[in-house]
């Protein structure tokens, strides 16, 4: 009777365990681990998220960037650590779902993770040099076909989406143009505004503040239409490339098998980070969108860009190399 009634107080104890986690947490600095080098797109998301995210838990969120292999390096850090909600990933979709298909000997796989929620969407915009003579979409193609060099894209990796974005760009617009892959969009910002590269197709965030400043041409946004914070940029079909639009959106996971309760906590949090009227005037002053969705419906959100991106990298033929 005395280990009957031993065993089911052990039981009643553990159950009683089980919501002290989601009570006790966190009671520690939580780190968010971004996969691109800083003041890119989802460098400036981790921190807009990560600073209210601390205020509303009462705990440090430390961003830690970790870039390098087209995101392999932040991404995988985070697939590997301990599922216990003090480590997230800041994910850019083009890493989360393309790197699969890009990189099959990578050590990691979307399973590897837990959705907690969507944050941003943001169209890409088509952005160049300002030190270019070239001062619409239809001139700066023009420019490409006739200086004998053609044009030098920029993109934050091989594989990346902007790697793609600019290979569909030069097809589309029949112009020659030479791909030259960096470690994060931060690095590239300084060379396209030194001229060193002529274009950039990337997400607003990244690019929009040198653009108000002159330094950067905004010359078409690929989405479906305007975007009210850039209200003069004119979209890709306007600017004479009908059907040329590119997403990118923007996401945070943990690892997986991390506490269901501990991941209704954080995405519960998220959600009234990202639906509060502040954060999306903040959101949308950077060119996008601020978008939540809860983990069901990213995890099968996740799944159909997943096949979607392995059929276009298939039948386009696209290397990561």
């Amino acid at each position: 009777m005395k280990t009957r009634l031993a065993s089911l107080a052990a039981i009643a104890a553990s159950l009683c365990a089980l919501p002290a986690h989601a009570d006790t947490y966190p009671s520690k600095p939580i780190t968010m681990v971004v996969p691109t080098a800083a003041a890119g797109s989802t460098d400036i998301m981790a921190r807009m998220v990560g600073e209210q995210l601390a205020k509303a838990l009462g705990q440090p969120v430390v961003v830690d960037n970790k870039p390098g292999a087209s995101g392999n390096i932040g991404t995988e850090a985070v697939a590997r650590a301990a599922p216990d909600g003090y480590t997230l990933l800041m994910q850019y979709s083009g890493y989360h779902v393309g790197n699969p298909a890009l990189f099959p000997q990578i050590r990691w796989k979307t399973s590897d993770f837990a959705p907690i929620a969507l944050v941003m969407r943001a169209p890409h915009v088509i952005a160049v040099s300002g030190a270019l003579p070239a001062t619409n979409l239809k001139d700066f193609v023009t420019y490409g076909q006739k200086n004998g060099k053609g044009l030098f894209y920029a993109s934050s990796g091989n594989g990346s989406i902007q790697h793609i974005a600019g290979e569909m760009f030069a097809r589309q617009a029949k112009v020659q143009a030479t791909h030259v892959p960096y470690k994060g969009s931060g690095p590239v910002i300084t060379d396209l505004i030194s001229g060193q590269v002529d274009m950039f197709i990337t997400t607003p965030p990244s690019v929009i503040g040198q653009v108000q400043a002159g330094k950067i041409k905004a010359l078409a946004y690929a989405g479906a239409k305007r975007h009210p914070s850039m209200p003069t940029v004119p979209t890709a079909a306007e600017a004479g490339l009908p059907g040329y639009e590119v997403e990118s959106w923007f996401a945070l996971f943990a690892p997986a098998k991390t506490p269901p309760e501990v991941v209704a906590r954080l995405s519960a949090q998220v959600k009234t980070i990202v639906e509060s009227e502040a954060f999306r005037k903040k959101v949308e002053d950077q060119g996008a969108f601020a978008v939540y969705m809860d983990p069901p419906t990213l995890g099968k959100f996740v799944d159909q860009e997943t096949a979607l991106w392995a059929k276009v990298i298939k039948d386009g033929s696209i290397k990561a190399d």
